[in-house]
């Protein structure tokens, strides 16, 4: 339970609903207890006015409620016959069901209604904060199970806050007035009807403990399914292509089983749990029968033929509530393992901080490296070594090396992706740990190794994050990029829908758009990283030569395996094993004897540089 306290704040911030569904909870139980007691009424009056065999006078009236005694007083007052009480009395426990009924209808309005605005709130909450945990989290954590937490465990969660909230206090609510009205009416004959409650009470105890373990391995287990059907349909095509549907039908079946296994586990507790509670209720039943029996043929405690009849629907009006108290255990159980779920990724706090009031300085391409090391939290490899490098406004910088070698890390650390292990990384003379990372990130364009397209149309692709572009804007990046052609042609054009990923696209159109998306956002620093490994020849040309008109004015990194002859850059980096073991400008470097970048940009110019890395 203390992990359900987490959803607190919520009740508070539905109080009012919260409030008035219990209120609306209590009137709809009151106006039920009056039931019983006006039909004790109606037998203890036919009885005596009709001087049946067996009745035998009160010595002590039944203190019935005051509403119930005011209604009996001007019943009586009245001198109706029998036939006349009797029909009016039934007409009275009409208009008590509709009452309760339209207070029952409320309460939904209410609590259920509520429940549905916090697990609003809640998955708006959990996305929120997967929006802000670093790349770190989601190396360490799977698709499937991120789902499966915000979808599944939300909604367990939520029948907390509706349906077994709603049944708890229903339940508090019944147990407390019928008990009360029940006491009033014989105090000794309620002790026997609530001997066996106790064993009800440990039952639950013991029961709620096996529920609460078994939930926590379904919810595990079912994170496992959603996970490996989730991977199945992402590598669909990889799946086909190696002709692995049999091996991945045996993995999906073997998580299945373990769900089914658990799941039925936890039926078997419930099927046990709930007879036994009916049976529970049974036993009181029959304890009221016999011993309000015996009672009445020996005339003793004032107790007659109505309030056995009482006793017997007040019963029967605990049954419902009652039972449902293994279901509202098990669902209380089921939300506490799932919010345990939410609350361990809800604590898990960003590596990525920034500071209370933040730098927002115009970015223009001024980047130093001082002394900058680099250790990948997930793991343990060292990726930069004392890696200096000072870049200014403008330059057109190229990162080359093998892979592995520590370029991408390079780009993951200027997006701030990931902060420094040592040394630090300035941006206009600002440490970036101190820069708005909204800001910084707006301000430079990224073309990642991993192209993602959304599953939207291609003009939503490339204007993405500046959903207020014109389709001219759109028009140009995608004609700087060499893909407006390719578009043109499509049945919808721009507003083609590409599918899941673009699946619906080539390898090389998914980069181009991606370029393209990166070159509509006019920024001050544009990242590329190996963004053309899957064009042909004549393609990059043409690609480069826009390229080089468009950065013309900008601060540029090109992450490569191989060098562009129509770019001129200031400045070429090379790397091996994260530290810098060349650098200069293109001339500077392919005149060195021996030299990593010399024997590199000799192995292209002969066509086999691309085998070679």
């Amino acid at each position: 339970m203390k992990h359900l306290k987490a959803i607190n704040k919520y009740f508070w911030k539905y109080r009012i609903r919260l409030g008035a569904g219990i209120l609306f909870v209590f009137l709809s139980n009151y106006f039920s207890v009056l039931t019983p007691q006006i039909t004790g009424f109606i037998i203890d009056f036919v009885q005596r006015t009709l001087n049946l065999p067996g009745y035998k006078p009160r010595k002590i009236q039944p203190d019935y409620d005051a509403s119930v005694d005011i209604f009996i007083q001007k019943v009586q007052g009245a001198n109706y016959g029998p036939a006349k009480v009797v029909i009016l009395c039934g007409l009275t426990i009409l208009i008590l069901a509709l009452l309760r009924g339209f207070f029952l209808f409320l309460m939904r309005q209410t609590i259920i209604v509520m429940s549905r605005l916090i697990e609003y709130d809640q998955k708006n909450e959990v996305y929120s904060h997967y929006q802000k945990l670093d790349t770190a989290f989601y190396k360490k954590n799977s698709t499937g199970d991120l789902m499966n937490r915000i979808s599944e465990d939300v909604s367990r969660v939520r029948m907390f806050t509706g349906p077994a909230l709603m049944y708890l206090v229903n339940l508090v609510a019944v147990i407390s007035l019928t008990v009360f009205f029940m006491y009033k009416r014989d105090s000794l004959l309620t002790l026997y009807v609530l001997a066996p409650l106790p064993i009800l009470a440990v039952a639950i105890y013991y029961v709620n403990n096996t529920i609460h373990k078994r939930s926590e391995r379904i919810q595990a287990s079912l994170s496992d399914l959603t996970t490996n059907a989730q991977e199945s349909y992402s590598g669909i095509r990889v799946i086909k292509s190696f002709v692995q549907e049999k091996a991945m039908l045996g993995f999906f079946t073997k998580n299945s089983e373990e769900y089914r296994k658990n799941a039925i586990d936890l039926a078997k507790v419930e099927a046990i749990y709930f007879p036994s509670i009916n049976l529970l209720i049974g036993l009181s039943t029959l304890v009221t029968i016999m011993i309000g029996g015996i009672y009445y043929i020996r005339g003793q405690h004032n107790i007659g033929m109505d309030t056995i009849v009482e006793f017997v629907m007040y019963i029967n009006m605990l049954t419902f509530p009652v039972s449902a108290i293994g279901l509202t255990a098990s669902m209380i159980q089921r939300a506490a393992a799932s919010q345990k779920r939410l609350n361990e990724f809800l604590d898990t706090k960003p590596a990525i901080q920034q500071l209370a009031v933040p730098v927002r300085p115009e970015l223009l391409g001024n980047i130093r490296f001082e002394n900058v090391g680099f250790i990948y939290p997930d793991t343990g490899i060292q990726a930069l070594n004392n890696f200096n490098l000072q870049i200014k406004k403008g330059e057109k910088v190229a990162i080359v090396g093998r892979t592995g070698s520590g370029k991408t890390t390079i780009a993951q650390l200027l997006l701030r992706m990931y902060d420094v292990t040592k040394g630090k990384i300035e941006v206009e003379g600002v440490d970036i740990r101190r820069l708005d990372l909204k800001s910084l990130r707006e301000q430079v364009s990224y073309v990642p190794q991993d192209v993602f397209l959304f599953s939207e149309t291609i003009e939503n692709n490339i204007r993405f994050g500046l959903q207020q572009s014109a389709h001219d804007a759109v028009v140009i990046a995608a004609k700087q990029a060499n893909v407006d052609k390719e578009i043109d042609l499509l049945p919808q054009q721009y507003e083609t829908q590409i599918g899941e990923r673009g699946v619906t696209l080539s390898g090389g159109q998914k980069q181009r758009i991606s370029i393209a998306r990166a070159l509509i956002k006019d920024p001050g620093l544009v990242i590329f990283d190996d963004c053309l490994s899957a064009v042909d020849a004549k393609t990059e040309k043409e690609i480069v030569g826009q390229l080089d008109e468009y950065l013309r004015d900008r601060t540029a990194i090109i992450i490569t395996h191989r060098m562009f002859s129509l770019l001129s850059f200031d400045k070429i980096v090379v790397l091996e094993d994260g530290e810098i073991i060349e650098q200069g400008t293109h001339q500077e470097l392919v005149s060195i004897p021996a030299g990593y970048y010399a024997g590199l940009y000799a192995r292209q110019q002969e066509g086999r540089g691309s085998s070679e890395l």
